[in-house]
Formats: structure tokens, C-alpha cells, sequence
């Protein structure tokens, strides 16, 4: 399982549900990392996409303690669930947000992260896995500039085996 995330200067990833930077580069880089894929993600990052409607051409897993009533998504209450539904995927991407990047962190091999050189307020943060001895980077993936915004996308990978050591990301 991988995860997929756009972070700020300081691993800041948005603010009141929403990111505050977005680029063009980096939802084109997202549509094709996460095409055909099984997602997962959380209630208020799913209200944030266009109608609050999952992604097409994926099949959405809205992890969430709450009881939607929703028949568009797989319901999972618990990151344990999220996991069993995706063994039956041949790939499965984590897309956010905050809590469910927490949650899901731990089982997941691979990190594309989108480094936004920028610092606008947020609420919600990735943690920082340049800071992390259990991931390192890998190679930048690509770079460039975007309305005077440079970025850097980047992907890491966990050092050692996932499920030994699941639960010690935090």
C-alpha cells in the first residue's frame, strides 16, 4: 500500500478542509498516481471533492467512524478493516487526510509526497519523514515552478519491513 500527499514548507497539508495552495502539476500527478486504483480516505477530504462525490475510476474506501449513509463508497470503521478490503486490490493508495494519513501511515511502503515550496496557514499536518529514520527519500520524481510556486515531487520509501513495524511512524 502507498500513500499519496501534497505537503507544505512546514509538512503542512490544509487548512479548514481544504488545501490553500493547489497545482495544476501536482492533480495531474495525482489523477495518474491514483487512476485505477483502490483509495483510501476520510469523510472531510471525500466532502472536499467536486459534489462530495468519490473519485471515478476508483474504487472509493471512505474510512470514518461515523455511519454515512452512502452507497457510492466502501464504508471502514477502523484502519484494520480498511486493510482487509484492500487486500483484494492489486493497488491501493491512501489520499488523506490528516487523520487518515495518521491511521494509515504505518502499513504503507511507499510515499509520493508533492513538497509545495509555500508556507499558508494550515490545520492539518503530515508527518515529517525527512525527520523520520524509518523513511528515506528515494529520488525526486520531478521539479518545476508553477505561478512563481516551485515544487518537488518526491517519493520515499519505508526502510524495513511494514508489518514489524507498524505503529512507530507517529
Amino acid at each position: 500500500m502507498d500513500l499519496i500527499v501534497a505537503v507544505y514548507d512546514d509538512w503542512g497539508i490544509g487548512k479548514d478542509g481544504t488545501q490553500p495552495i493547489t497545482l495544476s502539476a501536482d492533480r495531474k500527478f495525482f489523477r495518474e498516481a491514483t487512476r485505477d486504483a483502490m483509495v483510501i480516505v476520510g469523510r472531510k477530504t471525500l466532502a472536499d471533492f467536486p459534489g462530495g462525490k468519490p473519485l471515478p475510476k476508483r474504487v472509493n474506501v471512505l474510512l470514518t467512524r461515523g455511519n454515512p449513509d452512502r452507497t457510492d463508497v466502501i464504508v471502514c470503521h477502523s484502519p484494520e478493516e480498511a486493510l482487509k478490503v484492500a487486500q483484494s486490490a492489486p493497488k491501493v493508495m491512501v489520499i488523506g487526510g490528516g487523520s487518515v494519513y495518521r491511521q494509515m501511515l504505518p502499513y504503507c511502503t511507499h510515499a509520493y509526497v508533492t513538497k509545495v515550496h509555500a508556507s499558508p496557514e494550515s490545520d492539518t499536518f503530515f508527518p515529517n519523514l525527512d525527520g523520520n529514520p524509518r523513511w528515506e527519500l528515494e529520488r525526486v520524481l520531478q521539479s518545476g515552478e508553477e505561478a512563481g510556486v516551485a515544487y518537488e515531487m518526491c517519493l520515499y520509501r519505508r526502510k524495513g519491513n511494514v508489518l514489524a513495524d507498524h505503529g512507530s511512524d507517529i
